[in-house]
């Protein structure tokens, strides 16, 4: 096998974005210089060269802190605010 196109260790979360499900699929890709990164069905995604960083942020994404989501609910109405 090339290990160039072998993509090895691969994890999946579930988690909520504003009452909406969301699946964050992580792999580890040995083609890219960062090998580890994450997906999101929101769209966001994350690389990383280290595993721990990796699956750290990607739980974060899956489940904010009480800090993160104060932040965005704060970002939110600064948002409503400007458009109006």
């Amino acid at each position: 096998m090339d290990r160039h196109t072998v993509e090895g260790w691969t994890c999946t979360y579930h988690g909520l974005h504003d009452g909406t499900k969301v699946t964050i699929k992580a792999a580890r890709d040995d083609t890219h210089p960062e090998r580890y990164g994450w997906t999101c069905t929101c769209g966001v995604s994350h690389r990383s060269s280290s595993y721990y960083d990796c699956d750290r942020s990607a739980l974060r994404h899956a489940y904010p802190t009480l800090l993160d989501r104060l932040r965005q609910w704060a970002a939110r109405q600064f948002r409503t605010r400007r458009a109006r």
